[in-house]
């Protein structure tokens, strides 16, 4: 049996190189455009983690054949836009919010019905966002309270393009309707309010999809068909990453590199506020591949102070904001979070939850309706912690029992294999006391 509780205590020093799992959100998405793409896209670096593999399951049962040469390498033998075939039984996307959205937006375009479901924590999670755009284009998408909540039942139709206001910066939103959109007839126009990920947008270019990006409107036109990349190489994810920045940030005498990490600006929020907070942050060897910069992050550690944190950066750092919460805890002054309301319809709302947890460890946090304050610096005393089923949560829990004086238990660590596994044993390999 799988642990698990995480035992953290005070750390030395870390030190060293490693590589990060895949980026989860690209990750997704091959599975999802390479089943719909024609020919076969290989994938070095896939995320098998346990949302990920709820999308590779969920393809399986839609009549793709998929191999797995390892953990991390898949060919997928797409069956092109129109030929993706009615699963047996319900869809079954576990946690991952993800799955559930960009399916419900490529399920839009097919022929048959489909019955989307997933765990409790994610039949909590609004879904209205999508279906009124979808059932705008011709789609018939039921679910509980109106739409509102999965499970959703999801009945393409002949679709239509929309002109459509987003009314949050979210990338599971627009990719939702841009799938839809690659099978409506006319072009579908999108209106988002703030830099949200754009890797569903560069991998369907790559495969041939017409895309059209002003300002903050993305128009795409029908498509006939996409054709698979041969080579699709998964960077390192940011958000995962972004955990080890902050430790070897925060822990004196660190230096540590984390190669091969996707630095697409729409997700690099986070390197952004710490280094106005004066974290010592360097990219190093940077390059594209499939569209995707990425590029070794080099961190030592260094003295923090607080920051004011709003507007568009909220957006490019939205998965982040536990873990930056922990650097604030560290940083000479007060750093104040606000425009971050999407926080509370997370996996968790992340701002109770964040505030509850931290404060047991001593932190002086507050929270806000949009956000949270932290003031800083503070001793954190080891303690019982819990994750809440948030993998965010519990991995930044874990960096804070990594500078708390005494022991820290992380309860409920299970979930951090949603988008990190392995990352008690890199923490671990880097120098850090966890077991």
């Amino acid at each position: 049996m799988k642990p698990t509780n995480l035992v953290v205590r005070l750390s030395g020093a870390l030190r060293g190189r490693v590589r990060v799992p895949g980026d989860k959100s690209i990750s997704h998405r091959a599975l999802l455009l390479g089943a719909i793409a024609e020919g076969r896209t290989h994938v070095q670096g896939f995320l098998p983690s346990a949302d990920c593999l709820a999308t590779l399951r969920a393809v399986r049962a839609l009549g793709v054949h998929i191999e797995e040469q390892s953990a991390t390498a898949l060919v997928i033998h797409g069956r092109g836009l129109r030929s993706l075939q009615e699963p047996e039984d319900v869809l079954d996307c576990a946690r991952s919010a993800t799955t559930m959205r960009l399916l419900a937006g490529l399920l839009s375009g097919q022929p048959f019905l489909c019955v989307l479901t997933g765990s409790p924590q994610l039949r909590h999670r609004p879904m209205d966002r999508i279906v009124e755009p979808l059932q705008r284009m011709g789609a018939t998408i039921l679910g509980r309270d109106g739409g509102r909540w999965p499970p959703l039942v999801v009945k393409g139709g002949d679709l239509h393009g929309i002109s459509y206001s987003l009314a949050v910066a979210s990338a599971q939103v627009k990719s939702a309707i841009l799938l839809a959109g690659l099978y409506a007839r006319g072009p579908t126009t999108l209106h988002v309010p703030g830099p949200a990920r754009d890797h569903t947008e560069r991998m369907l270019v790559a495969m041939g999809a017409k895309i059209r990006v002003a300002n903050s409107d993305v128009q795409i036109a029908p498509a006939h068909r996409l054709q698979a990349v041969h080579d699709l190489t998964v960077p390192g994810d940011l958000s995962s990453a972004a955990c080890l920045v902050v430790a070897a940030t925060l822990i004196s005498g660190s230096n540590i590199t984390v190669e091969g990490i996707g630095v697409n600006p729409t997700r690099t929020g986070l390197l952004d506020i710490l280094q106005v907070m004066g974290a010592d942050v360097t990219l190093r060897n940077a390059g594209t591949t499939n569209g995707e910069p990425a590029a070794d992050l080099t961190v030592r550690s260094s003295e923090l102070h607080g920051a004011k944190v709003g507007g568009d950066l909220v957006v490019r750092a939205i998965d982040e904001f536990p873990i930056l919460a922990v650097a604030a805890t560290q940083a000479h002054g007060t750093t104040i979070v606000r425009d971050a309301e999407e926080l509370r319809v997370k996996e968790t709302d992340r701002i109770s939850t964040t505030v509850k947890e931290l404060g047991r460890l001593g932190a002086q946090i507050e929270s806000r309706p949009d956000g949270f304050s932290i003031r800083g610096p503070t001793p954190l005393r080891g303690t019982t912690v819990r994750s809440h089923g948030d993998h965010r949560l519990g991995m930044a829990l874990t960096v804070a029992g990594l500078i708390a004086t005494g022991e820290t238990v992380v309860q409920d660590i299970g979930c951090i294999a949603d988008s990190f596994p392995g990352f008690g044993d890199t923490l671990v390999h880097l120098g850090g006391h966890v077991s």
